[in-house]
């Protein structure tokens, strides 16, 4: 066991909030990686269990270390691991598989039925070290700097949503434009989809929005996006709608802008049940649907790599805070806020 000690952000007990604690370094374990964190970004699901809502209460189980989006490297490795050194620079897929159940079997393991995700269901990457299991371990190339290496979690998720259909040559609709729906919006760009349309009621993520390369973003509180979206398309409708936000009012405005015959991926989380006109919006129209979680294990990681090799993506407008570890709370607050896109916690320091 290791004698080592360093500072982790931990939920200590089953209730709002969060604490720095000192704990032990853990040791690799035969089949794992030990990495030394260099930067990790906070997510919404972050926010969720630090405001301890039902959700998380139903899913975590206190006291563990929370945070599963980061990048760092390589420190040692456990008996039995080939293809890393240390030194190595890394990011990891945190959803770890079970590899038995049938979707694992049958190649889905992003769907496993007994998925257990580190930050959530087991220590995670909000420390100065993390370990994970090997097989979960992606090597960063070089020339990915280390602010895109920290979110190449979530942007599987809007890489996932993007190319789970056609795309090159297609009108898009994005719905939401919190931070996975600001990087669809880029990575649609990229890949070759014509106009883009966004819908978001915060003025500073629109502002972002169009920098990420939206043609048009149309508030919802202001003007009747589905109508605004439509005339645009001279009344046709998009080929595609990427539906980011869980809102029930953004999920009908975007079925209601997507043409007959036309791709819905949905990855936006309500946060209760909604109703959908399944014979309007989906039965008539003859639209695919398309229900996105996590990333594909791993061709979604290879596209991203990809992607990100060939500076296809500047995800530059996403980033504007770099906070030490220990500053977590200030953190959490301008999330809160929405004053925020993917704030970076530093452990041993801020830059």
């Amino acid at each position: 066991m290791s004698t080592a000690t360093m500072q982790a952000l931990r939920k200590p007990r089953p209730e709002p909030g969060a604490q720095i604690e000192s704990v032990q370094v853990p040791v690799a374990r035969p089949g794992e990686v030990l990495v030394r964190v260099r930067a990790a970004s906070i997510c919404g699901t972050d926010l969720h269990i630090y405001h301890w809502d039902a959700w998380s209460a139903s899913r975590l189980h206190p006291p563990l270390t929370i945070g599963h989006e980061f990048c760092g490297v390589v420190e040692a490795l456990g008996e039995g691991v080939t293809g890393f050194a240390p030194g190595d620079r890394v990011t990891a897929e945190m959803h770890v598989a079970c590899g038995h159940c049938r979707p694992c079997r049958a190649g889905q393991p992003h769907v496993c039925q007994n998925v257990r995700i580190l930050g959530i269901d087991g220590d995670g990457c909000f420390a100065e070290f993390v370990r994970i299991p090997a097989g979960n371990v992606w090597k960063i190339a070089e020339g990915i700097p280390d602010h895109y290496a920290a979110i190449m979690d979530p942007l599987g998720n809007a890489v996932h949503t993007v190319l789970s259909g056609a795309i090159a040559g297609c009108t898009v609709a994005v719905t939401g434009c919190g931070p996975i729906g600001l990087m669809s919006i880029a990575v649609a760009k990229a890949c070759g989809c014509s106009t883009l349309y966004a819908t978001e009621v915060s003025p500073l993520r629109a502002k972002v929005a169009g920098q990420m390369g939206a043609d048009l973003v149309v508030n919802p509180r202001e003007e009747n996006a589905a109508a605004r979206v439509l005339a645009e398309t001279g009344g046709a409708g998009v080929d595609v709608l990427l539906e980011m936000s869980g809102n029930q009012a953004a999920i009908r405005d975007g079925f209601r802008m997507l043409r007959p015959g036309g791709r819905a991926s949905l990855l936006g989380i309500p946060s209760e049940p909604i109703t959908l006109d399944l014979l309007g919006d989906v039965i008539f129209k003859g639209a695919t649907v398309h229900g996105i979680y996590g990333r594909r294990m791993f061709e979604t990681w290879m596209q991203m790599s990809a992607l990100l090799e060939g500076k296809r993506l500047n995800l530059e407008p996403l980033f504007r805070e770099r906070l030490a570890l220990s500053d977590f709370a200030n953190a959490f607050r301008l999330l809160e806020q929405g004053q925020a896109g993917k704030v970076l916690l530093i452990p041993n320091g801020n830059s």
